[in-house]
């Protein structure tokens, strides 16, 4: 027969509300804790969270909606809030939107009609109409019109961070490439601190900055470096930029990075404690996901959290920037 809740009390000596709290990770002795978990152990007891989540008017899920999976960055990301989604029971779906309004939505509505408790986002669609400031929704590095709670890396500092970079390793003549949406959202302030940052330096900066969806960026990055030759230095609004900016300069024939060095931001890797892709302004992704759930899951608990949570970046060296 399987073991129940009372089964696990009463072999630990304890009552069943303190199994519960030690299930939901609630304030129990360290001692405590121990004999119950113990007693797990020994009845191979398995808690039916489903079961409790139906009692509670609750489905255990939440909804991860990304602009897509092939993007490392985006890949990474959905890792690390499963595996904080997995140790506080709760499953994940996921939502590859590819930019689709209308997907997102429909993930939107599921909430509304309790298919799922709640959604974290990284969207840059038309959606602020259907997000509302009491809607269980935790938003990556973009704002909405509401006060919708949001995690973000510092991208100002980042920004700041890559002028730096570039200027302690020599060069002279910088530039930003980047491409934007028109939704708001805090990656714009890595070029906007960029430039700020050039400027008190003193290093001179040309900007080529691309409306989304991009098209023919390597013909136009090529265009931009041709008529720029004696830029030195290139920092981009992320990592996969970064990499199509490389291609190019070393088509042009100029080595990277002992001519032209180049910064991205995000800090991909090939593999989990990999080198870097390139050189970069890296996002504490782990940290951004974990962030995320416990103020997601906060909300769904009725909790009130802050609006807006913000974290540090670092410089991360991958090869196409000069030692110092």
């Amino acid at each position: 027969m399987k073991a129940t809740m009372k089964d696990v009390a009463k072999l630990a000596g304890v009552g069943v509300g303190t199994v519960s709290r030690v299930l939901n990770n609630g304030s129990v002795k360290a001692a405590t804790r121990q004999k119950v978990e113990a007693a797990m152990r020994e009845l191979a007891y398995q808690p039916d969270f489903y079961a409790r989540g139906l009692k509670m008017n609750r489905t255990n899920t939440v909804a991860l909606i990304l602009p897509s999976v092939w993007h490392p960055y985006f890949g990474e990301f959905a890792f690390h809030v499963e595996t904080a989604l997995e140790r506080q029971h709760y499953k994940l779906y996921l939502c590859n939107s590819n930019g689709n309004s209308e997907k997102e939505q429909e993930y939107i509505q599921m909430v509304t009609q309790n298919k799922v408790d709640g959604i974290i986002g990284i969207t840059y669609s038309d959606i602020d109409e259907y997000i509302s400031s009491n809607l269980p929704f935790v938003s990556i590095d973009r704002y909405f019109t509401e006060e919708v709670i949001y995690v973000t890396a510092d991208n100002s500092a980042g920004g700041r961070l890559a002028a730096n970079e570039l200027f302690r390793r020599g060069c002279r003549k910088v530039a930003y490439i980047g491409g934007y949406q028109e939704t708001p959202n805090e990656t714009k302030s890595r070029r906007k601190y960029f430039e700020i940052e050039c400027r008190e330096l003193g290093l001179p900066c040309v900007v080529l900055d691309m409306l989304e969806p991009l098209e023919n960026v390597p013909e136009r990055v090529t265009e931009f470096l041709q008529t720029h030759p004696d830029i030195d230095g290139i920092f981009t609004i992320n990592d996969s930029m970064a990499l199509d900016v490389v291609a190019v300069v070393q088509k042009l024939g100029r080595q990277v990075p002992d001519e032209i060095q180049v910064i991205g931001f995000d800090g991909q890797q090939l593999r989990e404690g990999g080198g870097y892709l390139v050189s970069t302004i890296v996002q504490p992704l782990q940290l951004m996901a974990e962030e995320a759930v416990a103020k997601l899951l906060a909300v769904i608990n009725g909790q009130q959290v802050e609006k807006r949570t913000v974290l540090p970046v670092h410089f991360g060296a991958g090869g196409t920037t000069k030692p110092v």
